[in-house]
């Protein structure tokens, strides 16, 4: 006996299978970047790692449960799709904030005084706010035509967001310009340590001096923060260049083909806490504490004594090696 399967099964199948990887990524970027604010104490660069992981964490809680919902009123796209782009704009601009202190900290290193507690979670907020602002520079064209019935409407993302606005406004403009800027920091900042340890190295050829230890240190984790970034344009990339392949020649990409290139880009906020726990020493120390002092005293695996321990952020940060 054989067995049709017609397109409206293949459907509902392909649906509720990219709903099950959306809510598994939604609970693992809800977990991982809850950790990762838990663990990392707030100061200095790592009040921009905290950025980025709130972000994160608002994607998990908000943006995808928002993007499986099937029946949200179209009056409210606006709205739904306003919350992925602030998000993804803040994303990136933490980002932006880690590249700038990371060469600050390299090419003046008086600037490590300048980046006081106070200054850089000013930064923060100015991060979210610029988000916002460029966030809502969209129209949303379809709400605005006279001859619109939006009950015959599904909303989706490009159904209140104008695709020239995404190609042009915001790929260009708000995610290309800031990669390329990042580019051109980092590259100055491996740059700037590069020379700095060959002249260290050559200075003190047979003592191992502390300066050395620690451009090594800041060289690791200049690498770490530079995957982060890797990896969000990795994730980010294929459905920016599929909305570019869509405004130039139509719709040619399958449909599957977006569904892809939207859980990898929600994929991305689930994987740096990863990458944190995989390069960063302290990091990964934190996780392992929080494991320890909460989770298995909550399961009665050891004994619970509390300790004030100091934050972790104070003391210099170690990485990994390369």
């Amino acid at each position: 006996m054989k067995y049709r399967c017609d397109s409206a099964t293949v459907l509902f199948a392909l649906l509720l299978v990219y709903t099950s990887l959306e809510l598994a990524i939604a609970v693992a970027c809800c977990l991982g970047n809850v950790l990762v604010v838990w663990s990392v104490c707030l100061s200095l660069t790592f009040c921009f790692v905290v950025s980025l992981a709130v972000a994160g964490f608002l994607v998990g809680s908000v943006a995808v449960p928002l993007a499986v919902l099937v029946e949200i009123p179209f009056h409210a796209c606006p709205a739904v799709s306003c919350v992925v782009l602030v998000l993804t704009q803040a994303s990136l601009l933490s980002l932006l904030a880690i590249a700038v202190d990371r060469y600050l900290r390299v090419s003046i290193p008086l600037s490590k005084n300048f980046w006081q507690s106070y200054r850089s979670w000013a930064a923060v907020v100015l991060c979210w706010l610029i988000s916002c602002l460029l966030s809502l520079g969209h129209n949303g064209h379809s709400l605005s035509s006279p001859f619109l019935n939006p009950s015959h409407i599904n909303c989706t993302f490009l159904a209140v967001i104008p695709l020239p606005y995404m190609i042009y406004f915001n790929y260009l403009g708000c995610i290309l310009l800031p990669l390329a800027a990042m580019t051109l920091l980092y590259s100055l900042v491996f740059y700037s340590l590069r020379k700095l340890l060959r002249r260290e190295d050559e200075t003190s050829a047979t003592v191992e001096s502390k300066l050395r230890a620690f451009l090594i240190k800041d060289k690791r984790l200049a690498r770490s923060l530079a995957l982060v970034l890797l990896l969000f344009a990795a994730c980010w990339m294929p459905l920016h260049l599929m909305n570019c392949v869509l405004l130039s020649t139509g719709p040619r990409c399958p449909q599957i083909t977006f569904y892809t290139g939207i859980l990898l880009s929600h994929a991305n906020s689930a994987v740096n806490p990863v990458v944190y726990a995989l390069r960063i020493i302290k990091i990964r120390e934190a996780y392992l504490e929080i494991w320890r002092r909460y989770v298995l005293c909550w399961r009665g695996q050891r004994d619970c004594q509390p300790e004030r321990t100091e934050c972790w952020a104070s003391n210099h940060i170690e990485t990994t090696g390369s």
